[in-house]
Order: structure tokens, then C-alpha cells, then sequence
């Protein structure tokens, strides 16, 4: 265990998940979130819950899923982060909530220490504006669950310092996280970016009707399941016969991908979901993902 405190301001089901990550890995936490004791209990079973499956799936010490209360603080405000090493901010997409969050920190973390906003595709910059040391600000995208993933995503804004990105990347390793930095801000990021062209195109299909979803679905598991948790778009190019043979192949089918800036039309007014789901089915889905997601990080260690 080591007795370094770490922030988590935002307990919703990305923030408890972070928050539960840093207490499988044996760091104090100090939290904050709204909703008062509906939410902060809510965190709690959820945290339990996850260290749970940390110790099960892992073989850690079973003391981590049996001491975290010890090392958890549920904060009373901004105050409380005073003597926080690193910060999480994991509240709304919302700038102003964002903004409101970062002003209370300001006001009482050290003036170095690493402030990380895990945000999906609020730009970085634009929440580094009016920031007293703007240069301590980071991107830290997390991915659910987040306390079984290995992803993480960090975003350098135009005025994030190699210090601030290096401890962060530091920390994330001391996760058992496998770090991205994004160079550059972009809107989305990479995994966002990648992830929007594929859904925009699987929208598309449906809706021009060459299949329906399940169909797509189908599709798109039997083939980019077969390699994507293996290696990335790059590695399976250069596995299948090479960049020469896709420029070929990309001639053709380019110019016919859907490349709108609008919102799909199935998306202008969503459905509640896309497939109808029988009672306790939505749950059994959360819990493959969450097995899914810890073979995974089984196999990678």
C-alpha cells in the first residue's frame, strides 16, 4: 500500500470505476461527488463490488477488497483535496460543470500538482482557458469498466508541460494501464474519431438498407472481433498484404463511404436502444463486457 491520496471528483459510473481502480491498486482516495448519500452509496456498493473482481481475476491480496473503506474518504467539499497528489475530474460533459470543478480545485491543491479531466471529447484547451496554472491540466480518458481496462488516453493540450503528461503517464502505468498520449487536441481524440467513423458508416448501412443491425452487428464482431483486441488498423494492414494492396482496394469503396457532417437520421430522434431486451438481459450484457474485458487484461499482462 503506499499512502499517496488521490482526488476523484465526479462519482458517476466512469468516476466510481477510477475511484475503485486507484484503491485496487492500494492508493488512498478522496471523493467528491452531488447527489449526497443516494450517490455516495451507490459508489460504495458499486467500489465493493469491483474490488471483488479485481481480487478474483487478478489473485491480488484479498486485504485490497477488505481495507479499501480505510483508505476511501468521502469529501465534505473542495477543501478536502488539499493534500491530493494527482486529481480526477470525471464529472458531466459539460463545460461550465467542468469549469466549476477546476475553480474549486485551484483554489486548494498545490499549484503542481496534476489536474486530469477525463473527458471523451471536450477539448482540452478550451478547458485549460482561465486556468491560474494551465500548464498542470491534462486529458485523461478512461474507458468502462475502468477499474478492468487497460486503455487510457492522454490528451496534451497547447499548454499541458511534458511534467504533466509524464506523471500522469507514470501513474496510469502504475494502473496497469497502457498509456496513449495524444499529441495533438482533436476533437474525440483517436479512439472517439475511429469509433464515430464506424458507427456513422454502420448507421448508413442501415438506413440505406444493405442490412439491418443485426446483420451489421454480426458483421462487424466475426471480422474486426477476430483482430482488434490482437493488434491495431496498422498491424492488421500490414499482416494482410500491406498498404499497396489496401490503396487499391480503397480506391473503389472510398468515394462511396458515407462522410456527412449531419447526424444520422436514426440518431436525430434515437430509439430508446436498437435491440429490445427482455428483463435482467441488459445486466447479463454489463457483466459478458466486464468478463470480457478482464480476459483481456489477463492475456496482456
Amino acid at each position: 500500500m503506499n499512502n499517496e491520496r488521490i482526488g476523484v471528483v465526479g462519482l458517476g459510473l466512469l468516476g466510481r470505476g477510477i475511484a475503485a481502480c486507484f484503491l485496487a491498486h492500494g492508493f488512498r482516495v478522496v471523493a467528491l461527488t452531488k447527489g449526497g448519500e443516494e450517490a455516495y452509496g451507490a459508489a460504495r456498493a458499486y467500489i465493493a463490488n469491483a474490488l471483488t473482481e479485481y481480487v478474483a481475476h487478478t489473485g491480488a491480496d484479498a486485504g485490497v477488497a477488505a481495507s479499501w473503506k480505510d483508505r476511501y474518504h468521502e469529501a465534505a467539499g473542495f477543501a478536502d483535496f488539499a493534500d491530493c497528489a494527482f486529481v480526477v475530474e470525471s464529472v458531466t460533459e459539460d463545460l461550465a460543470a467542468k469549469q466549476d470543478v477546476f475553480d474549486g480545485l485551484e483554489a486548494v491543491v498545490g499549484e503542481e500538482v496534476p489536474i486530469a479531466s477525463n473527458t471523451s471529447a471536450l477539448p482540452i484547451g478550451v478547458l485549460q482557458k482561465s486556468r491560474r496554472n494551465p500548464r498542470r491540466f491534462v486529458g485523461m480518458h478512461w474507458a468502462e469498466p475502468a477499474h478492468a481496462t487497460r486503455f487510457l488516453e492522454l490528451i496534451r493540450g497547447e499548454q499541458t508541460s511534458d511534467t504533466a503528461v509524464e506523471r500522469t503517464a507514470e501513474l496510469g502505468r502504475r494502473l496497469d494501464k497502457d498509456p496513449c498520449v495524444v499529441q495533438k487536441d482533436v476533437p474525440g481524440f483517436i479512439v472517439n474519431r475511429l469509433g464515430y467513423a464506424m458507427y456513422r458508416e454502420a448507421l448508413h448501412l442501415v438506413e440505406a438498407g444493405v442490412a439491418d443491425v443485426e446483420t451489421v452487428d454480426k458483421a462487424f464482431r466475426n471480422a474486426c472481433g477476430l483482430w482488434a483486441s490482437m493488434c491495431g488498423p496498422f498491424r492488421w494492414m500490414d499482416i494482410t498484404g500491406g498498404p499497396a494492396l489496401y490503396a487499391r482496394a480503397m480506391k473503389g469503396v472510398l468515394p462511396t463511404l458515407d462522410n456527412s457532417p449531419e447526424l444520422p437520421r436514426t440518431l436525430r430522434e434515437p430509439p430508446a436502444s436498437f435491440y429490445e431486451y427482455e428483463a435482467g438481459e441488459v445486466e447479463r450484457w454489463h457483466e459478458e463486457l466486464h468478463r470480457n474485458a478482464w480476459s483481456l487484461f489477463k492475456d496482456k499482462k
